[in-house]
């Protein structure tokens, strides 16, 4: 087999999106668009990545990790020199090297194999990803001859009004014979408009050396999209999502309202699940079979048991089992793990705590913090009262208790197995088994005070 390697253009500043984040580090369904670039590839099988970096780099780095090797593209004069950089690397491997844009995140891996066999199959010395569309605007233009073989590429800057009205494109993606890429790229000139080193014109060299020049054209251009500014990235953002939940419903998800449902690309889905309209799933949540999410819902890193209903509320980085009942306008905070057949309803804020089996905090309550048994009763407007204002402590609710309304529990503090607390208690102290902990004023009746207090404003 072929030896195969990927140059990535990720030098470039991107001024077009005006921001201070790097334009290949901006996200398109929560993942920064080079990342999308090499998820994608390596889904190819490679012998060697490098990705050139320049404005940014540390931090392009930090994204890509040890998943590429880098180049520091310390000049920007063009995409020919940016390929250049990689020639200490690359230049006497025998075999394919594609070329790729780090600001290109909707290429698909089915995509770039597709270009890699047709480009070794065909025995060219470069293969051009193509695309058509009714709108080439700002996109370097495919020039055929009258036998229909590519003869070159004319940037827009530089192409003359027939040549505007071509509407196959270069999408910015190609396919070489390594060693001839390298060799051409010596001889590319700067003899443009923009005094740059363009990578396009090793396809004139390359013809001139009669190597083959041949077209890979994909039948999607959408996929092919260029991010450059923030509107080409908002549709490139439409076009993931829709792929997405494409996928998911194809897989047998309901999503009621694709238009308004937001899911990242690593969110797995089981099938019979329900998505309302206005959800948001992210990350890495897991969603097991005939759960419900939404409407309105906003889920981060959490995995979700079956026929869980998720109302109106936001789960963050946390374990939620089978059967519970949530929202609406619950908030799971980090670090929470809900067990089977549990509830959580409206205004209830849950953080750091472990609730167990069957338990209930049904509405208008805080629990922090805590370590909750199965079959517990928390009251409405009950608080873990976890801080000091300098250490956060525990709160142990032990099996089978019952919490009643308007209950302030005092960590550190355990409430035994069984027991009760009545409405309206401050608890500083643990609470024994199948004990009643009252902890509040007894309640006194002033008799006439009110009439007392009414004859004396009259005087």
């Amino acid at each position: 087999m072929t030896n195969r390697y990927a140059v990535i253009l990720a030098a470039g500043q991107g001024t077009r999106m005006k921001s201070k984040l790097y334009k290949v580090l901006h996200p398109v369904a929560g993942r920064a668009m080079v990342q999308h670039v090499i998820d994608q590839l390596n889904t190819v099988k490679l012998d060697k990545m490098v990705t050139i970096v320049g404005f940014g780099a540390d931090k392009v780095k930090d994204q890509i990790g040890q998943a590429s090797e880098f180049v520091v593209q310390e000049e920007q004069l063009g995409t020919g020199h940016a390929v250049l950089q990689s020639e200490a690397l690359l230049k006497d491997k025998e075999g394919t090297t594609i070329v790729a844009c780090g600001d290109t995140p909707l290429i698909k891996g089915e995509t770039y194999q597709a270009l890699f066999n047709y480009h070794e199959e065909s025995g060219a010395g470069t293969t051009i990803l193509t695309a058509k569309t009714d709108n080439p605007a700002g996109y370097g233009r495919v020039l055929r001859n009258e036998t229909n073989e590519v003869e070159r590429i004319v940037e827009h800057k530089d192409a003359s009004e027939d040549e505007l009205l071509v509407n196959e494109i270069n999408t910015g993606t190609y396919c070489f014979d390594n060693q001839a890429l390298f060799a051409a790229l010596q001889e590319v000139s700067n003899d443009n408009v923009q005094g740059e080193y363009y990578l396009p014109d090793v396809i004139e060299i390359m013809r001139h050396k009669g190597k083959k020049v041949s077209a890979f054209l994909t039948p999607d251009f959408e996929e092919t999209l260029g991010v450059n500014d923030r509107v080409a990235l908002a549709e490139a953002e439409k076009t993931m999502k829709k792929r997405i939940n494409e996928k998911h419903m194809r897989n047998g998800v309901a999503i009621i309202d694709p238009d308004h449902t937001y899911i990242e690309p690593d969110v797995v889905i089981e099938s019979d699940v329900i998505i309302h309209p206005g959800t948001i799933i992210k990350g890495t949540t897991i969603i097991k079979t005939n759960a419900e999410i939404g409407p309105n819902s906003e889920i981060s890193n959490c995995s979700i048991g079956e026929a869980t209903i998720v109302k109106q509320s936001v789960a963050n980085d946390s374990k939620i089992g089978d059967r519970v009942k949530i929202g609406p306008f619950a908030h799971i905070r980090p670090d929470s793990t809900i067990g089977h057949d549990a509830k959580l309803g409206n205004f209830v804020e849950i953080k750091k705590t472990k609730l167990g089996d069957n338990s209930k905090v049904s509405h208008l309550s805080y629990i922090g913090d805590a370590e909750v048994g199965s079959n517990v009763n928390i009251g409405c407007g009950t608080i873990t009262v976890n801080y000091d204002g300098t250490n956060k402590f525990l709160t142990t609710i032990e099996d089978d208790a019952f919490i009643g309304c308007n209950s302030n529990l005092i960590a550190p503090v355990k409430i035994g197995r069984g027991s009760y607390v009545a409405a309206g208690s401050t608890i500083t102290e643990d609470v024994p088994e199948e004990a009643l902990s009252v902890a509040r004023a007894r309640q006194t009746n002033k008799e006439g005070y009110v009439t007392n207090l009414k004859n004396r404003k009259r005087d």
